[in-house]
């Protein structure tokens, strides 16, 4: 009788942590197969790609289409072909259509051919997530076979409960490899840690745990891709925001454990420095796979058009942001310094457009039916409403993308006019409160992260920062006029928005219940406003859009 082969004592994985773009299925192949290259140069036996890659996450309703499940079908059967050259093999993220049945699937290519497929059981159906309206549950899942090695393949929401890992590790795993399409939120990089630390307690197996980056609509995926050996230590760290393809070496100790010691280890960016990289990320990812040439704003000499421009020439370059200041008569001399020395520190195109003219002829083509009443908001929005007319007319005219700048703060309360302000195709601060705006101004002025396009130093003006905030649609307007202190505001809605809290709990951390009450009106009555706003870069749990879903019509209020 022959002996057994001796069982395999070194593994070499590289991780993909890469940007694909949804439905770009041939990009997202040449992705794949550039990565795979560049695995096998480093000796790789097994690429590791993300969820769903070969169609992008999330897909939503696409993935019901029959033509976009054949043509991602088309894609992994080609990728699997190239395998037979015997270079590395290939976990990848699919949808995958088979038995009248939709599942998120991770195919494993090796050998020339399709070796072995692994569908998601746990399908997320909270916040940004609809999965069951879409993927059908899959099996528990028992270990895949590479090359001599089990391995499990939980995706994603599998290890955020025990019974799949559990179920692999009663089938044999000896590793555990979680391909990912998980969603920045601040401080989202220990919640997944300790996510995957419960479940190497549990399983005494190591885990890798593969992330993808780059930006979908209002999803910014963060990589920050890491490995747990089964004695819960990290083995290795990836960068935040980056695409890389890196190389692991694993290898089986004497007690038939698995290690990935000694791997790179880069630590995750501060909380403002990845609230700032989220934000710019998404901007560039929505411009460049919508293919916009670039990007226009009105720049007013406030703190959150500033800001965006800032946030808009790290992502793509100055010479793609153009910049436009649309004074009116209420427009103050300091404003208009401030603009301009912005756009100076940004290096960015800018032009001045007076509006008084245009706001005369709204009031002309207007004055016989609004003959007899009193001037008040109606004459301050139509100033907004002349600003975002002139805005989208040169988006149209020249292709660029007009941003909106309006903070969550104002969101929030609809501080913002339909049709005016609220124009644009996207707002990279809109889930960020006006404290936070600030707060990253000051931040931005004395930090540049590595990843960014923009200059070093000040990039938003002191005097910007420090000013009290105002719209500047009649004479000495400041936002106190209607607005408690941004201060007292951000907290409240931190409560209502972010914490589900009640009135009388919010009161009771010291508001004034009468301010609360206020709000929450405010709150719940801007809802039609928030239906038609731009999407922006996803930051908290509870953004406005694809996680907190109110209706419009809704005469509930929390009296306290």
């Amino acid at each position: 009788m022959g002996s057994m082969p001796a069982p395999r004592t070194e593994l070499r994985i590289a991780l993909g942590q890469l940007n694909p773009t949804l439905g770009d299925i041939d990009g997202n192949l040449a992705l794949a197969r550039k990565a795979r290259a560049t695995a096998a140069a480093e000796g790789a036996d097994l690429l590791v790609l993300t969820e769903l890659f070969i169609s992008g996450y999330s897909p939503e309703d696409l993935a019901l289409r029959p033509a976009f499940q054949a043509a991602c079908r088309r894609a992994i059967e080609a990728l699997a072909a190239d395998t037979a050259d015997g270079g590395p093999g290939v976990l990848i993220g699919t949808p995958w259509f088979e038995d009248d049945k939709l599942t998120n699937t991770v195919a494993l290519l090796d050998g020339g051919r399709i070796e072995a497929v692994r569908h998601k059981v746990d399908l997320p159906n909270y916040g940004v997530f609809d999965e069951k309206r879409v993927f059908d549950v899959g099996p528990l899942p028992g270990p895949v076979s590479f090359r001599g090695v089990r391995i499990g393949v939980p995706i994603c929401e599998d290890i955020w409960g025990e019974e799949v890992v559990e179920c692999l590790l009663e089938t044999g795993a000896e590793i555990l490899i979680v391909p990912n399409g998980s969603p920045y939120i601040r401080d989202k990089h220990d919640v997944r840690l300790q996510i995957a630390v419960a479940r190497v307690i549990e399983s005494e197996l190591p885990l890798i745990y593969v992330n993808q980056v780059g930006g979908q609509d209002e999803l910014v995926f963060d990589g920050a891709s890491f490995g747990l050996d089964a004695d819960r230590s990290l083995a290795f760290l990836m960068p935040a925001f980056e695409e890389a393809v890196t190389t692991v070496t694993y290898r089986r100790g004497e007690d038939g454990v698995w290690s990935g010691k000694g791997g790179a280890f880069t630590p995750p960016p501060p909380a403002d420095e990845a609230n700032w990289l989220a934000c710019v990320t998404g901007l560039r990812d929505y411009v460049q796979k919508n293919g916009f040439p670039g990007v226009v704003l009105g720049l007013s000499g406030g703190l959150d058009s500033a800001l965006c421009a800032v946030m808009a020439v790290d992502a793509l370059g100055a010479d793609r942001v153009h910049c436009v200041m649309m004074p009116s008569r209420f427009t103050s001399a300091e404003s208009l310094e401030d603009a301009a020395a912005c756009a100076a520190l940004l290096g960015v195109r800018y032009d001045v457009v007076p509006i008084d003219g245009v706001v005369d002829g709204f009031a002309a083509a207007l004055g016989d039916l609004f003959a007899g009443t009193e001037p008040g908001v109606t004459e301050e929005n139509l100033q907004s409403r002349a600003r975002g007319t002139l805005l989208m007319a040169m988006s149209n005219k020249f292709g660029a993308m007009l941003l909106t700048t309006g903070n969550k703060s104002e969101v929030s309360v609809g501080y913002a006019t339909l049709y005016g302000d609220m124009n644009g195709g996207f707002n990279p601060i809109k889930d960020l409160y006006k404290t936070e705006v600030r707060r990253l101004a000051r931040w931005r002025n004395a930090e540049r992260p590595s990843q960014v396009l923009g200059p070093a130093g000040e990039v938003v003006p002191q005097r910007v920062i420090d000013k009290a905030p105002s719209a500047e649609l009649r004479a000495d307007q400041t936002d106190a006029d209607s607005l408690p202190p941004y201060e007292v505001l951000d907290a409240i809605l931190e409560g209502l928005v972010e914490e589900e809290m009640s009135v009388t709990e919010i009161i009771r951390r010291g508001h004034d219940a009468e301010i609360v009450r206020q709000i929450e009106n405010m709150l719940y009555a801007a809802e039609h406003k928030r239906r038609q706003a731009a999407p922006g870069t996803k930051i908290t749990e509870k953004n406005f859009g694809r996680d907190r879903r109110y209706p419009i019509t809704n005469r509930f209020r929390d009296h306290g």
